[in-house]
């Protein structure tokens, strides 16, 4: 196929076995391949090579293919870039996950080698060139400048498995194992992305829930006190006023005040 000769592919993959395979194939179609081994790896060199479509495995060490997406998808250097899963993940949450933390596409392993290429060049052709008339940018936006890309990796990874279910989310010891750490090192990549600890970032995420149904809904405050995580209506209420000085009951009367007066 014409139009995938002479583009840059960057497989990612933390198999040598299936990184040699795809790339072997793929060299024949023309294209230049350069390789990474894992998601950190992945992340570093796309942002060096700028290539034109990314292939790329989900189940990584270090970092899973979900959150190496999503960093490369928020950064402006690769942000254009098609990111496109090839997985033995084949579960259809799993390919929605994979397609929600930003890739085009998601082909599942084992594969079908004319599969790969002609969904390889549906997305060449569909976007423009990896790198032309735009400017690189270094950093994920959303990041502060002093952010490590590890330090991102294991943030984003980290919230991809917290947000899952307000309700029920990890302990700190769980998490940073579900994502190839320890929880000092978790907690210190916390502190530099948003400042905060992950309890404390947690606690937020779960607050800023709590107000969008007490604002948007009519559940009643017991069930929205259970779906962010808290066992108790006393518990609810007590951390919902020290964030926001008024207790959901009040929140939810002052939010119809202002509805009406508009």
């Amino acid at each position: 196929m014409d139009v995938l000769r002479g583009k840059r592919v960057l497989v990612i993959d933390d198999s040598q076995f299936e990184r040699e395979l795809i790339s072997t194939y793929l060299q024949q179609q023309g294209c230049r391949l350069y390789q990474a081994h894992d998601g950190v790896d992945g992340i570093h060199k796309a942002r060096l090579i700028i290539p034109d479509l990314i292939l790329m495995d989900a189940d990584m060490p270090r970092c899973d293919g979900y959150a190496a997406c999503k960093v490369l998808t928020q950064d402006p250097a690769t942000a254009q870039v098609p990111i496109i899963f090839l997985s033995a993940f084949s579960a259809p949450e799993q390919r929605v996950q994979g397609l929600l933390s930003g890739a085009v596409d998601y082909i599942c392993k084992p594969f079908d080698f004319d599969e790969v290429r002609l969904r390889l060049g549906i997305h060449a052709r569909s976007r423009p060139q990896a790198g032309a008339d735009r400017e690189v940018v270094p950093e994920p936006v959303d990041m502060p400048s002093g952010a490590a890309s590890l330090d991102s990796i294991l943030f984003y990874s980290a919230r991809i498995h917290l947000l899952k279910s307000l309700a029920e989310t990890p302990s700190v010891q769980e998490l940073a194992g579900q994502v190839g750490t320890n929880s000092k090192r978790l907690n210190m990549a916390f502190r530099t992305c948003v400042g905060m600890t992950i309890f404390e970032y947690l606690r937020e995420e779960r607050m800023k829930e709590a107000q969008q149904l007490l604002r948007n809904t009519s559940r009643p405050i017991s069930d929205i006190a259970c779906s962010v995580g808290f066992s108790s209506n006393a518990n609810f209420s007590t951390a919902f006023k020290e964030r926001f000085g008024v207790t959901p009951s009040q929140f939810r009367r002052q939010d119809v005040t202002r509805g009406a007066l508009k």
